[in-house]
């Protein structure tokens, strides 16, 4: 290896920093020349550096499709695939076809509806991220203002020079620029969601259930009543079935992939755009001509005022009037746009149009967005805590966020990271400084990074918005991440949500629609709990005290037709929470094993009624299925007595079983708030499809025996009976864990804050209350608080604080400018400034 291999190694190992060091020593340390390089200096560059692009990941639709099948509630239904192939014959009888291709057809059906959901809204996202036009702008800080570069300066590719000519020495290339490692910050971030958690630990709490259930099952079949192996397979093959919530992956991510493609169809309406001219450094202006809703045509343009001015019909008479205003808003540091609009009558967008109407002048500058003062207001309300992470100075962070009414608790970045990082500032910790501070200024990207970090830590779900590669690290880790209109594709690739209209408003959307995704799955979670209990309890009871051997494939229509039906739920109509919800999986657990173990005793009662005792034959008048009524003996009679018990409970099991989720899903009695039509019409075909099945079917190889009739309504009855009282046993639940029947009220929990209103009425106190400090005025702390003092009287001494400030802040522009009109003249300067203020 020669000296300047070793020299280039030293390099992309980056021990020199070759940004802060004079230009004369960067050549040095490269080994090259302004000349530049030869072909073969290229190709040990090359086999040093490696090449200027970045590791593009491809995913593979099969294996995605595959990856459907490869979680623990899977990897458990395949379990019982391979018993039931290898281990489930004995006895005289054959491999348990049926059960094992029953199993694959489940397993394939739930892949297959996760596979064409997901890839739904992956295509939507696709197609509205097509839409997006690159825009010119700063995708490195999200700045917009120039920064001018002398000799010496390091100046980043993906910059844009808005005027002169450079030569330049690339210093990194590919993964060891600033955009490489933004990306490999991104890449290497193995972040867990919240989602993924709660979905792992409802999932192990079924697979434990199950465990449980068929350990018993395993001492009591063969160690206690000394059964034959198969029966013992059998009835193992029920809860493993029966138990495992098979659609839950299918049902929750369809749930999502539908709530993200209906909030992508959310549009702008009431325009439809007709041709677009994009901005042409000649013309400088931009122009589209479009349709509005009553059919007709018109066109806009916009571009500099110069360019929009010659355009005017009336420009002899608005000239003088426009320069005039344009020459205002330059006293104050804004350039300026000029909007015109015409008519065009002949209805093609090639014509020339009618005259062009001058409608007015824009100021240009980097205010916040035009929505986001009243989305975060609403977010307050919502209960989302709002903070503002800014590369711009605390000053302007300061300002900004008083404009926006969120707040100017600001800090610069040196007080998260720099020398007190992990220390205190004054006598907060680090961790509740981010926690209660509404923002911070001079940030980058690692900073916004630490700051999303830690707020997870403190156990907040984070989401966060960002356009700049800067972002993108935060963006990948957050919770929740919301790339904005005219991002970069680095922001766009590390985002959960890209939003392709600008503004903030949509992200309000997004909270009410996630809140009824998150609604629907919570319903979900609850019902997949409790038929995991009742299932595994029920059988479980049935197998040990009375014998009773359940049809494995019976099982397996009951878990095809609820997956069916249970489908339905992610289109169905639910209230999204007034306030910030959270998976309570203590609540998830107690309400599905209270239900749970409910439903398994119903059906142990039933069996009880009708292998026991003649209530159903004297009540129902249907013919008997008591055991002293048959000799049981006799091995066809009881054959043929246990097929008609397993159509019984089938039936029993069936209904009450897809019943249970018009429960979960309601939070007051299930009657009063009315399901998703495609619920009802995919419960009332499944459970007639079983009543059918029980009432008139006798398959030897599913082994069970029609019922008849006046079976299946006298079971219909009983299941009507039974869910009566299933919403008082949700109430008692709630009851017992909250206090209260909506275990939202119970927890009280809100972003950043547990205070009533989300605080709101307490930050607007303070808020008054240190203003009045601040301007000589008499404390009202005392007082604010008090039940006298309404939220009308607290929004009034606010008001008043905030006039008497603005009259304060002029007083200050007014003795600044008297300062610097002494200071010109000390310097012997003629300037002249001119007041743009009234008091």
């Amino acid at each position: 290896m020669d000296k300047t291999t070793i020299a280039l190694e030293a390099i992309s190992k980056e021990t020199v920093d070759l940004e802060s060091i004079p230009v004369e020593e960067v050549f040095e340390k490269l080994k090259c020349t302004t000349n530049g390089l030869s072909s073969d200096e290229v190709q040990q560059r090359l086999s040093v550096f490696g090449y200027n692009k970045l590791e593009e990941k491809k995913e593979s639709k099969i294996l995605k499709f595959l990856g459907f099948m490869w979680n623990p509630l899977s990897w458990v239904m395949e379990a019982a695939a391979i018993m039931a192939i290898s281990l489930a014959h004995g006895g005289g009888e054959g491999i348990d076809y049926h059960d094992f291709i029953g199993i694959l057809t489940l397993l394939i059906i739930n892949s297959t509806i996760s596979f064409i959901e997901e890839n739904n809204a992956g295509n939507a996202a696709a197609a509205l991220m097509a839409r997006l036009a690159p825009k010119a702008k700063s995708a490195l800080t999200g700045e917009s203002l120039p920064v001018t570069k002398c000799p010496g300066d390091g100046v980043y590719s993906g910059s844009t020079c808005k005027q002169g000519e450079i030569e330049a020495v690339v210093i990194a290339t590919g993964v060891h620029t600033f955009f490489g490692k933004a990306a490999h910050l991104v890449e290497s971030t193995t972040h867990v969601g919240h989602f993924q958690k709660v979905l792992t630990a409802i999932g192990n709490f079924c697979i434990c259930s199950i465990a449980i259930g068929m350990v018993v099952e395993i001492i009591v079949i063969y160690g206690i009543q000394k059964r034959e192996y198969r029966v013992g397979i059998d009835n193992l093959l029920v809860l493993l079935i029966g138990g495992i919530p098979i659609a839950m992956p299918t049902v929750l991510s369809v749930t999502m992939a539908i709530g993200s493609h209906r909030l992508s169809q959310q549009a702008r309406a009431g325009i439809t755009e007709v041709h677009f001219l994009p901005f042409n450094p000649t013309d400088k202006r931009t122009a589209l001509t479009y349709l509005d809703s009553a059919g007709k045509m018109h066109r806009a343009s916009k571009g500099a005022p110069e360019q929009i001015l010659n355009l005017a019909w009336n420009k002899s008479d608005i000239a003088k009037k426009v320069h005039t205003i344009i020459d205002k808003f330059a006293e104050r540091g804004l350039r300026s746009l000029a909007v015109a609009r015409q008519e065009v009558p002949a209805g093609t967008k090639d014509s020339p149009g009618g005259p062009w109407e001058f409608v007015g002048l824009l100021p240009l500058f980097d205010p916040p967005r035009h929505d986001s003062a009243e989305t975060i207001r609403r977010a307050l309300d919502l209960g989302v805590g709002v903070k503002m992470i800014t590369g711009d100075q605390l000053a302007i962070a300061k300002e900004t966020g008083r404009r926006l009414g969120m707040g100017s608790n600001m800090y610069p970045s040196s007080s998260l990271l720099g020398e007190n990082k992990d220390g205190e500032i004054g006598v907060l910790p680090i961790d509740e400084l981010i926690e209660n501070a509404d923002g911070f200024a001079g940030v980058f990207p690692e900073h916004k990074f630490e700051i999303v970090k830690r707020l997870q830590a403190k156990k907040h779900i984070v989401g966060m918005t960002g356009d700049g590669v800067n972002d993108a690290p935060a963006l990948k880790i957050a919770d929740i991440g919301i790339a904005v209109a005219d991002s970069t594709d680095a922001a766009r690739s590390a985002s959960d949500i890209v939003l392709t209209e600008p503004g903030l408003s949509v992200i309000i959307s997004a909270v009410l629609t996630s809140r009824a995704i998150f609604q629907r799955m919570k319903n979900y979670t609850i019902y997949a709990v409790s038929i995991t209990i009742r299932i595994v309890m029920g059988f479980m009871l049935l197998t040990c005290f009375w014998k009773f051997n359940f049809p494995p494939f019976m099982v397996l229509i009951i878990a095809i037709l609820n997956d069916g039906t249970i489908m339905t739920i992610s289109k169905d109509r639910v209230k999204p929470s007034p306030i910030p919800d959270s998976w309570k999986l203590s609540e998830i657990f107690a309400t599905g094993i209270v239900i749970g173990a409910y439903l398994a005793i119903m059906t142990v009662v039933f069996f009880w009624g009708a292998y026991e005792t003649n209530f159903f034959t004297k009540h129902f008048h249907v013919h008997s299925l008591q055991k002293s009524d048959y000799n049981i003996s006799d091995e066809n009679i009881a054959k043929e007595l246990n097929g008609q018990l397993a159509s019984a409970v089938y039936l029993q099991v069936s209904t009450i079983s897809q019943a249970l989720i018009f429960v979960t899903r309601s939070r007051s009695w299930s009657f009063t708030e009315r399901p998703g039509l495609l619920l009802v019409i995919a419960f009332v075909i499944a459970q007639l499809m079983a009543t059918v099945v029980s009432a008139t079917a006798t398959w030897g190889f599913a082994g069970i025996s029609k019922i008849g009739w006046k079976w299946t309504g006298a079971i219909w009855i009983y299941n009507i009976v039974t869910y009566m009282l299933l919403d008082p046993i949700k109430f008692a639940v709630r009851y017992a864990l909250s206090g209260r029947a909506w275990s939202l009220v119970y927890n009280q929990r809100t972003a950043m804050t547990t205070q009533k209103d989300f605080g709101k009425e307490a930050r607007e106190a303070a808020w008054a209350a240190e203003q009045r400090t601040l301007h000589g005025l008499q404390s009202a702390e005392s007082k604010i608080f008090s039940e006298k003092h309404t939220f009308r009287d607290i929004s009034i001494m606010a008001e008043e604080a905030r006039r008497r400030a603005e009259i304060a802040r002029l007083r200050e522009l007014h003795t600044l400018k008297g300062k610097v009109e002494s200071f010109a003249r000390l310097k012997g300067l003629d300037i002249d400034v001119n007041p743009h203020y009234t008091v």
